[in-house]
């Protein structure tokens, strides 16, 4: 395949990987991200754009460390599974989540973006 079209094909994959885990990660969580960040929640937004970096950092180590396309897809998918069940296993331990984040508790919010970005970091190494 010529490399332009390789680079779109992976590009498109990507984005529609990070929409599908926006998605599914918006839904998982038991508030409303969006609607609260459009109304100044910098909590939400902190937590939400860890998890983005973090699922983001898996994509382009998936990008990197694969041959084709079908690879790049599985380990990215394998990836979104395990940063989905990060999120909720610290949730699970971190049972005041929901009243901080809609509290608007940016500390809180900035924890678990980092918590997200920190395993979506390690988990981009490991794919190496």
């Amino acid at each position: 395949m010529p490399a332009i079209l390789n680079y779109l094909l992976h590009l498109l994959l990507s984005a529609v990987l990070l929409m599908a885990f926006f998605v599914v990660y918006t839904r998982l969580t038991p508030f409303k991200e969006v609607v609260l960040i459009r109304q100044g929640n910098r909590a939400a937004a902190l937590s939400l754009g860890g998890a983005l970096l973090g699922f983001s950092a898996t994509i382009a180590s998936c990008l990197v460390h694969t041959a084709d396309y079908r690879e790049f897809l599985a380990w990215s998918a394998g990836a979104l599974v395990v940063q989905l069940l990060a999120y909720a296993i610290t949730t699970s331990l971190l049972r005041m989540s929901k009243d901080q984040i809609e509290a608007d508790n940016s500390a809180f919010g900035g924890l678990l973006g980092a918590i997200s970005l920190s395993i979506g970091l390690i988990n981009a190494a490991c794919i190496s």
